[in-house]
């Protein structure tokens, strides 16, 4: 009897032991050894690609979003961060697409995003309407988190970010040097550091510095990860430097990477596997994003509708530009060769893909564009619209009118900078005058 009341005390205490450790289990899981993380670099503006040539078509919000949705239905546990860079201000179109690049990157659910000068082109309320994770560590008040720290299974990433004091447009301005919000100090940020590896989190630091310049500004020992300027375009490998990881993202948004680590108990990698992935157009645009990118077309439209009556009336005085027509009395064979080469339907190609609306396209597909005299839309100027003669040789009205006495606008200009008023490296890639000249091979006709 006494036997058997002890057996089933035993048992009971067994009982008690292994669902206190279940719960203990279930309380704190243990901590997994591998991380994936998913990271972008400068998207620069572009909220989706020039289509105009096929190996720059790469990239886009809806691709990114597609990519991300597969890499999370794969392993949903993944963190997602971005050294940041995501707007410009060089026209006066890229507020409105900024605005709508944040609206697509809420949708994709960044855990931490750094904030680059750039971003702050707008001002600070600009970014911060779409409650974004962005974080800035040497930031004099509060205005930033200083800091972002993402768990997944156990394991724990502490993400930072260092904003170049020295690209900060303000210092670059005589007299404003004492009016900054940002801190040259980087004591703060190391002790961040140094506490968060005694903590055993694995730590990111991103910035717009160089690998050299990151080198004498920050000791790495407590950097286990360190994001560093954007390329242009392309991804470069990971690195080790002595105990960090290096990473350097590509920009335009035309690709994003991959990252698994193994991490040992103080949160640093032993190993790694890296995927960089081209956002090509093979990967479709995002469903999800149909509406967001319909909005984005709607107000671009409107606001090009209103820049056209804007340029209606005051539109006043002769044109500089002459057209195609004009140009063809006396040019008649150049004229049939541009006719028949791409050149010559070039507003076509933006009303096929319904881009006749967007600032950014027309201004290469028309002659003139927001310029005095130059192409409005196609009801009011449709003579100056395609890339005519005068795209590339400038304005020629009075070229025409004085019977060829007085030289083209361009006259003097070398066929390369011709062309370079629209084949950028971000618009045509691959673009070479020998390769690309024989499509539209003509000379000038005596006169």
């Amino acid at each position: 009897m006494k036997k058997t009341f002890l057996a089933i005390i035993s048992g009971l205490c067994c009982i008690f032991l292994f669902s206190g450790m279940a719960y203990a289990t279930s309380k704190h899981p243990a901590k997994n050894d591998t991380l994936t993380l998913v990271y972008t670099g400068n998207l620069d503006g572009e909220l989706e690609p020039c289509g105009c040539s096929l190996e720059g078509d790469f990239g886009g919000i809806r691709r990114q979003a597609t990519m991300i949705d597969r890499l999370r239905k794969k392993k949903p546990h993944l963190v997602l961060i971005s050294s940041g860079g995501f707007l410009r201000s060089e026209s006066i179109h890229d507020r409105l697409t900024g605005e709508y690049i944040l609206k697509g990157i809420n949708a994709l659910k960044y855990d931490a995003i750094g904030v680059q000068w750039a971003d702050l082109a707008y001002g600070m309320n600009f970014i911060k309407n779409d409650n974004l994770s962005w974080v800035v560590s040497n930031w004099n008040d509060a205005s930033f988190e200083e800091a972002r720290r993402i768990t997944r299974h156990g394991r724990t990433i502490a993400f930072f970010n260092w904003i170049d004091p020295r690209e900060s447009p303000q210092r670059q301005m005589q007299a404003s040097k004492t009016m900054t919000a940002e801190s040259d100090d980087s004591t703060a940020l190391l002790q961040a550091l140094q506490h968060a590896k005694q903590e055993g989190t694995t730590t990111v630091l991103a910035t717009t510095l160089k690998l050299e310049d990151a080198q004498q500004r920050f000791p790495l020992e407590h950097i286990d990860i360190l994001l560093v300027r954007s390329a242009y375009e392309k991804y470069a490998e990971p690195r080790k430097v002595k105990n960090t990881l290096v990473l350097q993202p590509g920009s335009r948004g035309m690709r994003m990477a991959e990252l698994d680590v193994v991490l040992d108990s103080s949160g640093a990698i032993t190993s790694w596997q890296h995927r960089i992935i081209p956002l090509s157009k093979t990967i479709p645009d995002a469903k999800r994003l149909v509406t967001w990118y319909k909005q984005y077309n709607a107000r671009v439209k409107q606001d090009y509708e209103a820049s056209v009556q804007f340029a209606k009336a005051a539109q006043s005085g002769a044109s500089p530009y002459a057209g195609e027509q004009i140009c063809a009395s006396c040019h008649t064979t150049e004229h049939k060769i541009w006719r028949a080469s791409r050149h010559g339907h070039a507003y076509d190609t933006l009303r096929r893909v319904n881009k006749a609306f967007d600032p950014n396209c027309i201004v290469c597909h028309t002659v003139g564009f927001n310029k005095p005299g130059g192409f409005i839309d196609n009801d009011t100027t449709s003579h100056l619209s395609n890339v005519q003669c005068e795209s590339c040789h400038g304005a020629a009205q009075a070229h025409a009118t004085s019977g060829g006495a007085q030289s083209v606008a361009n006259a003097d200009w070398p066929r390369e900078k011709m062309c370079a008023q629209c084949h950028t490296q971000a618009h045509s890639p691959s673009f070479k005058v020998d390769a690309y000249w024989p499509k539209i091979q003509h000379k000038r006709e005596a006169k």
